[in-house]
């Protein structure tokens, strides 16, 4: 460990005493893991060679890089379709709904989206007065509505939000079969390691 805190000294990722502070770092630096622990608090990285980590340290920095263009497609959107994040959610439930040949309704939106019944109908409200969504009988329950998304509304959505996020599947395509399975592999075992279950600090209510 001492031995890879000197490496990660000498190349700067770190300031320790005598060292030159510097205004910032480069974007990539927040990925890197001798950056981000170099007194091995939350990893212990032993037994894995200075590659290795410089390799997953890579792979980290690529995640970090999706998940911002992912955030600038979603901000570019919200702006485009004039509506917040929920309502986005709630649109794109409404057009795969559709596509399925299922009756959408608020029951199901407020469960997709997780939140409370009072919540989906103030959404409801919204959606329908800006003309993105209509209220309907619901076709075989008399105490339920259909909910659906208006033409104009799903036209919009499909040509400009939809057709970019679409474009996800030209990389998908571009593995082979056995790439892809070491992809889904890793991103489900990523998906359960940073699973909140019985994580206290996560679900423990705040101090007043």
């Amino acid at each position: 460990m001492a031995e890879r805190r000197d490496e990660a000294d000498e190349r700067g990722l770190g300031t320790r005493a005598g060292a030159t502070a510097r205004d910032g770092v480069e974007a990539g630096a927040v990925y890197d893991i001798e950056a981000s622990d170099p007194d091995g608090v939350l990893l212990d990285r032993a037994g894995i060679d200075e590659s290795a980590i410089r390799q997953i340290a890579e792979l980290m920095a690529s995640l970090g890089e999706l998940r911002d263009a992912e955030q600038r497609l979603a901000e570019a959107s919200r702006r485009y379709m004039k509506l917040n994040e929920t309502d986005m959610r709630a649109l794109h439930y409404l057009i795969v709904c559709a596509n399925r040949g299922a009756v959408a309704t608020p029951g199901g939106i407020a469960q997709h989206l997780g939140i409370s019944t009072a919540s989906t109908t103030k959404l409801l409200d919204r959606l329908e007065s800006g003309g993105h969504v209509v209220r309907s009988a619901h076709p075989s329950d008399r105490r339920a509505l259909a909910i659906s998304i208006t033409p104009e509304t799903k036209k919009a959505a499909m040509e400009t939000v939809g057709r970019q996020q679409a474009r996800r599947f030209h990389s998908a395509a571009r593995l082979t079969e056995a790439e892809r399975e070491v992809v889904i592999r890793f991103l489900r075992d990523m998906t359960k390691e940073l699973a909140l279950d019985g994580v206290e600090w996560a679900t423990a209510e705040p101090e007043l």
